[in-house]
């Protein structure tokens, strides 16, 4: 299987809501990055997974662009879901970058406008403070702290 074979097989999983089969595409090494999360090390990083496709109830993944070369690789994904929290209606874009080893993905960066996505999530006041860093912040706390939580909950590791 190539790397454009491996994105592939992620995001359809994704789509399909399907953790163990997006896992089966990550190295046992992966080492992840977004605006949300900050940067997650391996049982962090399929803990997150895992935690998104069990909570979205209502999520829907799109996946276009998907690009690849001899170690690396890149896709552009769009996530529909309800934020938790809120009840809000979140429409986010996403330009992934992948990095290969071993035919596996070992490094994975997600980038989105972090502001927009607040704005969608939280309203008026997210629209206001998500491109602060003091929101930044405070976000990958909350974020973090629940990733531990059903980390723990479920002995993921």
């Amino acid at each position: 299987m190539n790397n454009k074979d491996i994105i592939t097989k992620f995001y359809t999983a994704f789509q399909n809501k399907e953790a163990e089969t997006m896992l089966s595409c990550y190295h046992p090494d992966i080492i992840f990055t977004d605006a949300v999360f900050g940067t997650l090390h391996e049982v962090r990083a399929r803990g997150m997974w895992k935690m998104l496709c069990e909570a979205g109830k209502d999520l829907e993944i799109s996946f276009s662009n998907v690009e690849s070369e001899d170690n690396t690789g890149s896709a552009h994904w769009e996530a529909h879901y309800t934020f938790s929290q809120t009840g809000r209606k979140v429409h986010n874009k996403i330009d992934a970058k992948f990095k290969f080893k071993d035919g596996l993905i070992i490094e994975h960066n997600d980038v989105f406008n972090l502001r927009k996505w607040a704005g969608q999530a939280l309203g008026f006041k997210g629209k206001i403070l998500g491109g602060t860093s003091f929101f930044k912040k405070k976000l990958r706390a909350q974020t973090n702290k629940k990733l531990d939580r059903y980390i723990l909950d479920n002995n993921i590791k």
